[in-house]
């Protein structure tokens, strides 16, 4: 079904098809009310007959729209017409983690720490949520032009009141990243997103998944059965811990992994911090026997026999081999039928009978458990919580939560939290508190808390800049307080390199190479050498947003120059001519001076004062200096005549001038 140019809602109008999924198409799409570019997904026509799988497709939408993480992709908006199923999604700019695999190889150690950093932290906000995404892998993960992880395609996750597995069809194609437990159809819960991301890791470390088959039900086996190559093995550049990550999250038992995306968190930092720390704990784990390969003997004493005998033998010896092979042949026949029907009768022996889950909501502690263990499944307490809402000993929520006619296995657990009552408390001020810090507040006053990351210019990374219930109101006790986290500018940094004493060719290389701006100042110290950095506006090791301007000043000693100024008083003045004996007039030489007064000042100072100089005289006075000065010469005569010359002497260019 072509949808090129189709207005969707009245608002989304399909610009162009840019993916196709399992379930849906993805197109680019125009939303002429908010005027920006959105991703639209349409469920696939196939399944829009399909009861469950529309359920589904609503079931991703809602869960992730409750999300607000920057390494998840946000979700605007959902709706249908007629049979046109549709999710309204951020548009990301960028290639898919698998992509990026595909193109370059195995990555860099620190860039694989950071990237599952990212999806870490969006698991442990989906986590926090009841959301399991369960198809972690790196086709689902978009890495932005600016380099940041987005987590997408929650496709089949859904809360983990949900938590049975999906058909295992719908789900084929993820087999290489399943964890043991999603292979074998079992109960999958967040321990099982954390093994998902170790596959991941481990492919971005190695360039290759840690199992990998003909068939998709081999590599499920695998998941299960078989323990992964160590990948320090296939890449030895991976720091120790890093590899000890890996290897805890692909624990088969879940029970020995991480716990949660926040321990897993924890590990992942600190490998940046001390790569090779011994501080990754692993619980008692069982050895990793290899496979012994046992040499077979062959009788070769056929050559010892008689001529007449050994003919004989080799008549008999080509009818066994002819057996041998035709032996051969249909006992690999019935071990090929006999593998598959062990495998596919396994599958089926671990399937475990289905019944529907209980509605535990407003019921007492005892009602509640009755029903639970009526159903054949596990009760579960979790701590209980102050309610404004639900008596005291009455439900407050179940784990997985209930849906009309919703299946879970037998023997599944169902975690539930009840109430114990109403409270009073007061709510404290978490402003400027670190994230745990503000969190520990909260609890001791006996109240949930929601934490939004945001990103900030003015509050340091882990700090709470704002908390959406002022401090000290007086709220009942259960209640859930908002409270926005900084994750920092959400910009690069690095850190500003040192520059003092380093040339300025040098020191534009080594910030420009760090990232930064340079802008040069310059400045003359005679105490220093010349051309070398005397100050840089941003101290060294600081940590900036790259792009940041560092002004530096270099040391410029300007060196003095000489020029020759030379004064024609015979061209200023006029000059004077002697008496003429032969000439009757004799009144214009007597009435002429014959000498004058002279100044020459450079810069305003005078450099040079000389009286009854000769007007027929020229004279000569060197400048010294730097720069440019201005020169200024002054002449007057005993009869009032007053001459006034001035010139601006580039001594960077000019080694002679003359005032006439």
């Amino acid at each position: 079904m072509n949808l090129e140019g189709r207005l969707i809602a009245n608002r989304y109008e399909i610009i162009e098809n840019v993916g196709n999924g399992g379930m849906a198409t993805v197109y680019r799409a125009k939303d002429h009310i908010l005027n920006r570019f959105v991703a639209v997904k349409i469920l696939k026509d196939e399944f829009t007959t399909d009861d469950e799988f529309i359920k589904r497709f609503r079931s991703e939408a809602q869960a992730v729209a409750s999300l607000n993480h920057p390494n998840i992709v946000g979700v605007y908006d959902v709706g249908n017409e007629g049979n046109l199923y549709y999710i309204v999604m951020e548009l990301i700019q960028g290639k898919t983690l698998k992509e990026v695999i595909s193109l370059e190889g195995k990555l860099s150690w620190k860039w694989s720490v950071n990237v599952a950093i990212q999806i870490a932290s969006a698991l442990e906000t989906a986590h926090k949520n009841n959301i399991v995404h369960r198809d972690i892998k790196p086709h689902n993960i978009i890495i932005t032009e600016e380099g940041i992880a987005k987590v997408t395609d929650f496709g089949i996750a859904k809360a983990v009141s949900n938590s049975t597995i999906t058909a295992f069809g719908t789900t084929i194609g993820s087999v290489h990243y399943f964890s043991p437990e999603h292979a074998r159809g079992g109960f999958t819960d967040a321990k099982s997103d954390l093994y998902s991301l170790g596959v991941v890791m481990y492919e971005m470390l190695t360039g290759k998944v840690p199992f990998d088959a003909d068939t998709p039900v081999s590599i499920a086996l695998m998941h299960m059965q078989q323990q992964a190559t160590q990948p320090i093995i296939l890449n030895p550049t991976i720091p120790s811990s890093v590899n000890k990550i890996v290897i805890k999250a692909m624990q088969k038992d879940a029970n020995l992994r991480y716990q949660s995306a926040s321990e897993m968190l924890k590990d992942l930092n600190m490998s940046l911090k001390n790569p090779d720390g011994n501080f990754v704990f692993m619980k008692d784990m069982e050895g990793d026997f290899p496979t012994q390969k046992i040499p077979t003997m062959y009788d070769e004493e056929i050559s010892k026999e008689n001529p007449e005998k050994k003919g004989q033998n080799k008549k008999k010896e080509s009818f066994i081999k002819k057996h041998k092979v035709l032996s051969f042949t249909i006992g690999a026949f019935l071990l090929f039928f006999l593998t598959i029907g062990i495998t596919y009768g396994g599958l089926k022996l671990t399937q475990v009978k289905e019944v529907e889950l209980p509605n535990l909501a407003g019921l007492t502690k005892e009602e509640a458990k009755k029903k639970v263990e009526d159903a054949k499944l596990v009760w579960v307490e979790l701590e209980p919580q102050f309610s404004p809402e639900v008596p005291e000993g009455s439900i407050i929520s179940q784990d997985p939560s209930y849906m009309e006619n919703f299946k879970v296995k037998e023997k599944s657990e169902v975690k539930v939290v009840i109430s114990k009552g109403q409270d009073l408390t007061i709510v404290p001020k978490v402003v400027g508190k670190t994230k745990e810090e503000a969190i520990t507040a909260l609890q001791e006053a006996n109240l949930l808390y929601e934490v939004v990351e945001e990103t900030s210019k003015t509050v340091e990374e882990g700090y709470v800049i704002s908390q959406e219930t002022e401090a000290n109101k007086q709220v009942n006790a259960g209640e859930t307080i908002k409270i926005h986290v900084s994750i920092g500018t959400g910009i690069e940094q690095v850190d500003v390199p040192n520059v003092l004493g380093k040339t300025e060719a040098e020191a534009k290389r080594l910030l420009t190479d760090a990232k930064l701006k340079v802008e040069v100042l310059y400045e003359e110290n005679k105490s220093n050498e010349t051309g070398k950095v005397l100050k840089q506006s941003i101290e060294s090791g600081k940590t900036v947003d790259v792009e940041t301007t560092v002004v530096i000043t270099v040391n410029k000693i300007i060196e003095e120059k000489t020029a020759t100024i030379t004064v024609d008083l015979k061209a200023i003045t006029g000059g004077y001519k002697d008496k003429d004996e032969s000439s009757t007039n004799t009144t214009s030489a007597q009435e002429v001076a014959k000498t004058a007064t002279i100044i020459i000042k450079v810069n305003g100072t005078v450099k040079r004062q000389e009286s009854n100089v000769d007007k027929n005289r020229t004279i000569k006075e060197d400048i010294r200096g730097t720069g440019s000065v201005q020169i200024e010469v002054e002449i007057t005569d005993p009869k009032g005549g007053k001459w006034i010359k001035t010139h601006t002497l580039d001594l960077t260019k000019e080694t002679a001038y003359t005032f006439q």
